[in-house]
């Protein structure tokens, strides 16, 4: 018997998913493709860095609900890393600056996040929710003293002078936000059954958005080369 899927979950990730794509169709405008002088505007930055939080949250929640984490890190890493070669291959062929280049993005992080998972997953409720307040506010620390280390750190949020990247969600503190959505999951879905069952989930806004959440993955590797297909002929 094929297992429910909860379909809030999928619908706020496929929210995330188009918020995503909005972000980076006015990156490519504005500062890739430079086809608008625009400024990125500040509440364009607020989706970003609320949506990658919702992401972590959910991915960190979802883990709660199944067995193969490390199974589905590696394969989220591994898209991570393709992510890093086409970037790498675009500054190489003078398409992109440097810092177009992904060091250690979203995928990376939701990857390394659900490998680590089993060091994490017999911990009591509580000490995961301390633990995710105590990484997140290192990171922050990081980020607020400007610490810098060996440039071998930069994923934990340990940065050298001069660092660029794409994309940057360090495990600290994104690590924090996945711990607390394992806590969330504990807490909201111990039954593993949606909590909102008298919304009618069929409806067509939301069995898109639950079709997008489904999808995230190859959405998120495929959306930026058609974008920046699509723009490109634009420009010519």
């Amino acid at each position: 018997m094929t297992k429910k899927r909860i379909w809030e979950l999928d619908a706020l990730r496929g929210l995330c998913i188009l918020g995503m794509i909005l972000f980076h169709l006015v990156y490519d405008m504005t500062t890739l493709h430079r086809l608008v002088d625009w400024e990125l505007p500040d509440g364009l930055m607020l989706v970003k860095d609320v949506g990658g939080r919702i992401f972590l949250l959910l991915s960190g929640l979802c883990v709660t609900l199944g067995t193969r984490s490390v199974r589905r890190g590696a394969v989220v890493f591994a898209a991570g890393m393709l992510c890093t070669l086409v970037t790498w291959g675009m500054y190489r062929l003078d398409m992109a600056a440097y810092s177009v280049v992904i060091r250690f993005g979203v995928l990376h992080c939701l990857g390394v996040c659900m490998l680590l998972w089993p060091l994490f997953k017999k911990l009591p409720t509580w000490a995961l929710g301390v633990l995710g307040v105590a990484v997140i506010a290192v990171g922050r620390y990081f980020v607020a003293c400007k610490v810098y280390g060996a440039a071998w750190l930069f994923p934990l949020g340990i940065v050298y002078p001069g660092f660029a990247s794409g994309d940057f969600y360090p495990l600290f503190p994104c690590l924090g936000w996945f711990l607390l959505g394992a806590v969330a999951g504990r807490l909201l879905y111990a039954q593993k059954q949606t909590r909102f069952p008298k919304i009618r989930e069929q409806a067509l806004p939301l069995r898109f958005l639950q079709w997008v959440g489904r999808q995230s993955l190859p959405i998120y590797l495929l959306h930026q080369p058609i974008l920046t297909g699509i723009l490109t002929l634009f420009t010519l």
